[in-house]
């Protein structure tokens, strides 16, 4: 936050998203509602999962987890967006702008490590059952939230180390809806041919590593279940599509923007609303869809919720 002491431009124009009246309109109304709809649901998770003895499992536990850090994405990002989107002028102050971008990457680090701890814990759930509750102990579930929180913080910090120190001295409009560092980068006074490749590398190549880290562990699940037990297929199958789809759903728009040499806006901005407005609201859909246990627990706590609001 220092290096804004450095710069000359205090502030950030945001372009938007677009300049039509009704798309503008629509977006209120579709931002608004899954934002709402994040938010419930999330915080409906994290209810259930705190709530019920019967959910206090390391895999709940990652989920509960998953949900809180996919209460910030959104939020982050989607109320700023809203609020500019019928307004002429779309600031952000300097120090708000590093902010923004201080917790994107925070939160984006945060879910890779705990994408890869729940994958491990499909692992030894489904390859070594007998092993599980050993391996997977309070203190290895607490050794990931650890991991995953140190992880968030060094990945942002490490990038912001050296953009916050760089001189913004004339240009100050962004392409965009919300503080995108590639963008802000190309804003400096200076060559940031090298900052721009180190950025590249910290986030396009991190997500593509663990992505396909990811991806790789459930080909080896799906295999080895396959070797085992043909009927345990279909069950391993069902329990990891929903895994898969939360994978896909967050590393794709994250690959495709800080690995893409020059994407186009409006793919950019698409994208962007993708990642920060809808992936928050999927993933308590698909973790709950698949999940008998969970959608049990979640009724019995809207019930107990409908009867508290009735008896107050």
């Amino acid at each position: 936050m220092v290096g804004a002491n450095h710069s000359v431009v205090s502030e950030f124009v945001f372009l938007g998203l677009t300049n039509s009246w009704e798309i503008r309109l629509f977006l209120l109304v579709f931002s608004s509602m899954f934002y709402m709809a994040s938010m419930t649901g999330n915080s409906l998770i994290l209810l259930t999962v705190t709530s019920d003895p019967h959910l206090h499992s390391p895999m709940y536990f990652l989920l509960a987890n998953l949900s809180f850090i996919d209460l910030g994405v959104p939020s982050v990002t989607s109320p700023k967006m809203i609020y500019d989107l019928f307004r002429k002028h779309k600031v952000i102050s300097f120090g708000g702008c590093i902010t923004q971008i201080f917790f994107i990457h925070v939160i984006g680090g945060v879910e890779m490590v705990l994408l890869i701890a729940m994958a491990f814990d499909r692992y030894v759930a489904i390859c070594k059952p007998l092993h599980y509750l050993t391996i997977m102990s309070p203190r290895m579930y607490m050794f990931f939230l650890v991991a995953a929180w140190m992880m968030g913080l060094i990945h942002s910090v490490v990038q912001l180390v050296f953009v916050v120190n760089l001189p913004f001295c004339g240009p100050n409009i962004l392409d965009s809806f919300y503080c995108d560092l590639p963008r802000f980068i190309k804003l400096a006074c200076t060559d940031t041919y090298r900052l721009e490749f180190m950025v590249t590398a910290n986030s396009g190549f991190i997500s593509l590593g663990f992505f396909f880290i990811l991806i790789i562990s459930y080909v080896v699940i799906i295999l080895t279940v396959q070797k085992h037990s043909s009927a345990g297929l279909s069950k391993a199958l069902s329990t990891l599509s929903a895994h898969i789809s939360v994978v896909v759903l967050f590393f794709g728009p994250l690959i495709f923007i800080y690995t893409w040499p020059s994407p186009s806006t409006h793919l950019h901005k698409f994208l962007a609303i993708f990642d920060a407005v809808l992936t928050p609201v999927l993933n308590p859909i698909i973790y709950t869809f698949r999940n008998r246990e969970m959608k049990m627990a979640m009724r019995k706590v809207c019930r107990q919720l409908v009867n508290y609001r009735k008896i107050s």
